[in-house]
């Protein structure tokens, strides 16, 4: 689609408009982090899908834990608390952290959410092990630094016999832009001139907007047709009348941009 529209619009004297396709957004974003220094453009758009009438301007950010325990090896007749209780116990307790996070907090953008993503067991006749795979989806006002803080000063966390808390993955903060902004209004504008009614989105998932954006500090925002809920299931797909549609308003916001004659980049 990004293709199509900047192949479109033809040469724009004084404008260089560069498409990337950056891998490994759903991993650690190797693709986002090579980019970073190569480039600094006036305005950058990122492509996810948000229904061509829509653009988003936010993500959550995300952060990634292991969390472990590992116990001597007791008989099961024992009254002692296994490794894999002992981790439930700490799942369970991360929730309620979350919990006192969350209050007073009604918006989804706004609150902290948690997935299970992981567990595993074992042991060597010795010793017995039990982990989890946490993620955390991150509001604004908590950084990936300050939750790894809270899980690691939790008291109730740290009570918990042989358990330790290991940050892994690439932990992203989350991001949220301004709507009023000249790459915001030409897509207001492109949307209207197209038909349709614009709206904007604030996503509880994690993309490359969260980090070229504010080393960029450029207008951004991400931007494309389709149905995010429909995203990583069997069931994920396109229509090709909102594709014509969402390349026919991207055209035009990438000519509105670029009015100025100046040399710059989008």
């Amino acid at each position: 689609m990004f293709v199509d529209a900047v192949s479109a619009c033809g040469p724009l004297p004084g404008w260089q408009m560069v498409v990337i396709g950056a891998v490994g957004e759903e991993q650690d974003s190797p693709g986002a982090q090579h980019i970073l220094p190569l480039y600094h453009p006036q305005a950058a758009i990122i492509g996810e899908p948000s229904g061509w009438e829509r653009v988003t301007l936010g993500y959550k950010g995300s952060a990634w834990a292991l969390v472990t325990v590992r116990r001597s090896l007791a008989h099961t007749a024992g009254q002692g608390e296994s490794a894999c209780e002992a981790v439930v116990r700490a799942w369970e307790t991360i929730n309620a952290i979350a919990g006192a996070i969350n209050l007073g907090w009604e918006k989804v953008f706004d609150r902290l959410l948690l997935s299970l993503r992981g567990m595993d067991s074992g042991g060597d006749g010795f010793e017995e092990w039990a982990s989890l795979r946490v993620g955390a989806r991150l509001p604004l006002d908590l950084p990936p630094p300050r939750w790894y803080e809270l899980l690691a000063g939790d008291r109730l966390l740290s009570g918990i016999p042989g358990i330790s808390i290991q940050p892994i993955g690439f932990p992203i903060p989350a991001w949220q832009g301004e709507k009023n902004n000249p790459l915001v209004r030409a897509f207001l504008a492109g949307i209207r001139a197209a038909g349709g009614k614009p709206g904007f989105l604030l996503k509880t998932g994690t993309a490359d907007l969260n980090i070229v954006a504010p080393t960029w500090g450029c207008p951004a925002l991400a931007y494309g047709p389709g149905d995010s809920a429909l995203d990583h299931t069997p069931d994920e797909h396109i229509v090709l009348a909102e594709y014509h549609q969402a390349v026919e308003v991207l055209e035009s916001v990438v000519k509105r941009i670029c009015q100025d004659n100046s040399h710059k980049q989008i």
